[in-house]
């Protein structure tokens, strides 16, 4: 923690933690449904499948990729906060399966309000992440602003045919989430003065813990399908492979692990509203009969450098989560994906 000491607490210059401040999914769409870019060749992916990040070939061995995140405090230590908005940012690269090279700070800060101290803070925290993940972090942009964001530009390298996409699952793959959910509930939690200590250190464990690995893993058990879990929760961001790949998917709810408390607390109505406008969003392609709405909340919760979420065939399953638990990662065979339209169903 930082000696830095304020009236008020980080998150209350916030009007929502983290990646639950997206714009609701049903709206982006709405704004990017009519972009052409088919018109540049080397554009690999674009905005038309929802993909996490565009990819540039460069030629047949390189293709650049290239992604922007910024979040604004979703805890109170700055430090803590530049690590969770750094690895946030890069795990979009790592969805595309692709390394970060190199990245620039975006920062809005309200330079009336909060010292340049505590500035220092949220980008060292930040520096750290470039440091450990083996990429640089060289200059970037600054605004005032009345509400505190902080996060990155990244520009990453992948193989032009060894990519992660949207479009990429396919029917009999079992779907593996490495990472547990939770953070959207967690956040709120925090900001209302409800979340225990212990819940607090789950969710900032996790949200610091990169995706590296877990594409890693994904690629070398013959993945080609996988997305990041942040703010439009598994079931949106499900949605989008669902959508784009023209498959059918099954959810085990049973089968999804939760920080220990979320459930308790989300039964209480301590859930952010981005996690129920994920809900109503992703409803028209969903069955979910005999669930509760905080069960399905649950599903939707908008997380912030949330796992990896990726498909592989049935019998690279255990392989592949056996190697997810020798690094680390909490990681869960969640379902199933079958030929069809794009609906998910939570058993």
């Amino acid at each position: 923690m930082t000696g830095i000491q304020l009236s008020k607490r980080l998150t209350e210059f916030s009007h929502g933690g983290g990646c639950a401040c997206k714009l609701a999914p049903g709206e982006l769409a709405n704004v990017l449904d009519d972009i052409d870019q088919s018109q540049f060749g080397e554009l690999i992916v674009g905005t038309e499948t929802g993909d996490d990040a565009a990819v540039w070939r460069l030629d047949a061995e390189r293709a650049l990729i290239s992604t922007t995140d910024f979040i604004t405090p979703l805890v109170d230590d700055p430090y803590l906060w530049g690590r969770v908005s750094a690895t946030n940012a890069i795990s979009d690269v790592y969805a595309m399966g692709g390394r970060p090279l190199f990245a620039l700070n975006l920062v809005a800060w309200p330079s009336t309000e909060l010292p340049t101290d505590m500035l220092r803070e949220v980008v060292r925290g930040g520096l750290s992440v470039g440091a450990e993940n083996g990429f640089a972090i060289v200059g970037g942009h600054s605004v005032d602003d009345p509400e505190p964001k902080y996060g990155l530009a990244v520009t990453g390298e992948a193989h032009p045919d060894r990519l992660l996409r949207n479009t990429g699952l396919r029917a009999g793959d079992q779907l593996i989430l490495t990472k547990p959910l939770g953070v959207g509930v967690t956040t709120t939690a925090i900001k209302l003065g409800r979340a225990g200590q212990s819940l607090v250190d789950e969710a900032i464990g996790w949200m610091t813990t990169p995706n590296g690995d877990a594409s890693r893993i994904a690629l070398e058990h013959g993945s080609t399908g996988a997305t990041d879990v942040t703010g439009f929760g598994l079931l949106g961001h499900l949605s989008r492979l669902t959508v784009a790949s023209m498959v059918d998917v099954t959810i085990n709810a049973a089968d999804v692990l939760f920080f220990d408390g979320v459930a308790e607390l989300a039964t209480d109505g301590v859930v952010p509203g981005g996690s129920r406008r994920n809900l109503e969003w992703v409803s028209p392609l969903l069955s979910a009969e005999g669930k509760s709405e905080p069960e399905l909340l649950m599903l939707a919760d908008a997380q912030t450098s949330g796992g990896l979420l990726f498909g592989v065939a049935a019998d690279q399953v255990d392989s592949a989560l056996q190697q997810c638990a020798a690094v680390g990662l909490r990681a869960a065979a969640i379902g199933s994906v079958t030929a069809g339209s794009g609906r998910i169903t939570v058993a």
